[in-house]
């Protein structure tokens, strides 16, 4: 699942320099730089999709420099290296599911609540009711029980 990004690698009149052009924008209409081993760690901090590019880019080991202008990624190869399977790295950015995962159980996403901060309510011998409550977040019977003592008091 996801969404694929069209990519067309495309050469440069410089050897050692790739381009890419992808069908969407990923940096707006910003220019975006990024170099290997930055000192101030730039990229490392950003959460922008031209910054997660230039992680995964980098993290080939064959890349020195990544620039992106909206649809246009510049790279900079390292010497001695080609552009062998970059596009992919593209291609793949916004592909958060992929064949051979195992989906995660719904208990996983949700974190368990602890007994201790479960309010009690008592049903008054209305199954209807204590059916309900055990459906009911606790965090939402807290909510409800504080907003009817604001109306009373």
């Amino acid at each position: 699942m996801g969404q694929p990004v069209v990519v067309v690698e495309k050469p440069s009149r410089c050897p050692g320099i790739v381009r890419f052009e992808a069908n969407r924008s990923l940096s707006g209409m910003g220019h975006e730089s990024f170099v290997n081993g930055d000192a101030s760690g730039h990229f490392a901090r950003a959460v922008t999709p031209s910054a997660e590019l230039a992680r995964r880019l980098f993290a080939t080991g064959r890349v020195s420099a990544v620039h992106v202008y909206q649809n246009v990624i510049t790279v900079d190869l390292e010497k001695g290296f080609d552009s062998t399977g970059l596009a992919d790295v593209v291609r793949d950015l916004y592909q958060y599911w992929k064949p051979g995962m195992e989906p995660p159980a719904f208990e996983d996403l949700v974190p368990a609540e602890e007994a201790s901060s479960a309010p009690t309510i008592d049903p008054g011998g209305d199954p209807k009711l204590a059916e309900a409550l055990k459906k009911v977040p606790a965090h939402l019977l807290e909510r409800s029980r504080a907003a009817r003592a604001r109306l009373k008091g």
